[in-house]
């Protein structure tokens, strides 16, 4: 109860025939029937292999020809007039002219970053995300008013000769008529007479942002002074509101115009155990470009084998009761992410994506940030209470922290329409940047969930516009169900938290239960549909 995937009577163009289907069994609301397993007209026994897809490592696979030569790229070998096979270097390779060059492409174009350093509006950190990598996708999906964006990049050098077809192609969010319409509203409607360009859509958060560090810096000092279960709990409830909100927010740029304050909001994730720096790598080039891609979005895959967030994924005995011990596993949730920032520091890269631009400094920080955490939870504790004292309330503060973590993350895009088959594996939702975003996410709640989430709890309009404060996101969200019911999309809300951890749940229980997948449907170019297959 208290669900709705909400769409309108009608729409002007068809998505094909799986998501008229789908339209007309969430009209029945029987939506929550679905059988979160691919269509069963397929009789394949065939699995795919969980491994971090080519495109997570900012590079595509090699190609043999028939001398067993090997060749870079995704297309067939170029022949020269002679004949004889071309080859190329990668530009990530040692050799390569540009493997020391600040290189990004966007829209089928390299540029050299180097002379935009110090210049971002954004900062360093945020431009760093878009060095070695299609980031046309970032580039686009960062912008509220993308057209002076693009006069910027466009001054910048371009790299005449580069391989551009050696760099796996990144979405195109600004080829979507649903986003571009969703977006002229909120610039016209939220932010008109050029406040997008003022960067106000990047304010109003500021109250927020105070309220919960206030709330931070009041347990901490209660848990280190002393170190009891309660305090333990309180300050593993406020790291969870700042994991939440504000770190989460200034790490998207979304916290206040300046950068520095944005930088400063974000390594606030350090402090409560995680790492600015693979949150960065790990939520937006990953998890943000890429929502639900059973190949690139390190969220579905990087808990397997022991949690199978997506039926698409092998399926394992065990995985029939994950609905039931993926509550004791979320209690370790914030231990996980330390193991894989340690993890990421030594390979330089997260699962899903390689930290190509990192400077040393961000990697630094990694380590800098895990010793401020634990002389903040432990070391000082254990100095003033025991050791005994200071492992409990350590214990109680992660295992607080990750359930209260988990609850919101995880139901924001696990719900049956976010990961129906019939509307994901089809060209026209792959290849619509938008509409993915639309399909793969979910919302519960309202303003005070808002304030309590940083915007998390309205999580489509998050995915649609992780650069603007949270504190806009309810007004957005009218405009985003409006132009959803327009064309008949699903808009996945809840009412309560209870409500969408229900359905939570019984997804989780379908897709453990859920027949073996066939070989992921997504095409090798990285799931991006026609589009990108066309490019390759």
């Amino acid at each position: 109860g208290g669900s709705s995937a909400r769409g309108g009577a009608s729409r002007p163009l068809g998505l094909g025939r799986a998501l008229r289907l789908a339209k007309s069994q969430r009209q029945a609301r029987v939506l929550r029937l679905h059988v979160a397993a691919p269509p069963s007209t397929s009789t394949s026994t065939e699995t795919r292999k969980i491994q971090p897809h080519p495109l997570n490592d900012g590079r595509v696979g090699f190609v043999a020809d028939n001398t067993s030569n090997v060749h870079v790229g995704v297309a067939e070998p170029e022949s020269d007039s002679n004949n004889n096979i071309c080859t190329y270097l990668e530009p990530w390779d040692p050799a390569s002219p540009y493997a020391n060059k600040e290189w990004t492409v966007y829209r089928g174009v390299a540029y050299d970053l180097t002379p935009f350093r110090n210049a971002h509006p954004a900062g360093n950190v945020l431009l760093n995300l878009a060095v070695g990598r299609d980031a046309t996708a970032l580039f686009e999906s960062y912008h509220l008013d993308p057209a002076v964006a693009v006069k910027r990049l466009q001054r910048l050098p371009v790299l005449e000769g580069f391989p551009v077809h050696l760099v796996p192609r990144a979405p195109y969010p600004n080829d979507s008529d649903l986003y571009n319409t969703i977006r002229e509203r909120v610039k016209n409607e939220l932010f008109p007479d050029g406040a997008a360009r003022r960067g106000e859509h990047r304010t109003g958060s500021e109250w927020a942002g105070l309220t919960v560090l206030v709330t931070f810096v009041s347990t901490a000092a209660l848990y280190v002074s002393t170190a009891n279960v309660l305090a333990a709990a309180a300050f593993g409830l406020a790291g969870a509101w700042v994991g939440l909100t504000v770190q989460h927010c200034g790490n998207h740029g979304a916290m206040a115009r300046d950068w520095r304050i944005n930088l400063f909001w974000g390594a606030m994730d350090d402090l409560i155990g995680g790492s600015s720096l693979c949150w960065r790598y790990h939520h937006q080039v990953s998890h943000h470009v890429h929502c639900n891609d059973t190949d690139m979005d390190e969220d579905v895959y990087s808990a397997y084998p022991l949690i199978r967030f997506d039926a698409r994924l092998p399926r394992k005995p065990w995985h029939k009761y994950q609905h039931i011990y993926m509550w004791l596993a979320f209690p370790f949730m914030q231990l996980a992410f330390q193991v894989g920032d340690l993890k990421a520091f030594f390979e330089k890269r997260t699962e899903g994506a390689v930290m190509h631009g990192a400077a040393a400094w961000e990697r630094g920080s990694i380590l800098v940030g895990k010793a401020a955490h634990y002389m903040l939870l432990f070391i000082v504790p254990c100095m003033l209470h025991g050791w005994v004292a200071a492992c409990v309330g350590a214990t109680i503060y992660m295992m607080i922290q990750g359930i209260a973590l988990a609850s919101v993350f995880a139901v924001s895009h696990n719900t049956f329409t976010n990961k129906d088959p019939n509307l994901l594996e089809v060209d026209d939702t792959r290849d619509d940047w938008g509409l993915q975003q639309l399909i793969t996410s979910a919302n519960w709640g309202g303003r005070v969930g808002c304030f309590f989430t940083g915007g998390l709890n309205l999580q489509i309009e998050h995915h649609l516009f992780p650069a603007i404060s949270f504190m806009h996101y309810p007004a957005i969200a009218k405009i985003v169900e409006e132009e959803a019911n327009k064309r008949g999309y699903p808009y996945v809300h809840h009412k309560t938290l209870p409500s969408i951890l229900g359905e939570f749940i019984r997804f989780m229980k379908t897709a453990g239960e859920a027949p073996d997948s066939v070989q992921s449907s997504f095409p090798p170019a990285g799931g991006l549909g026609s589009a990108a297959r066309q490019s390759a």
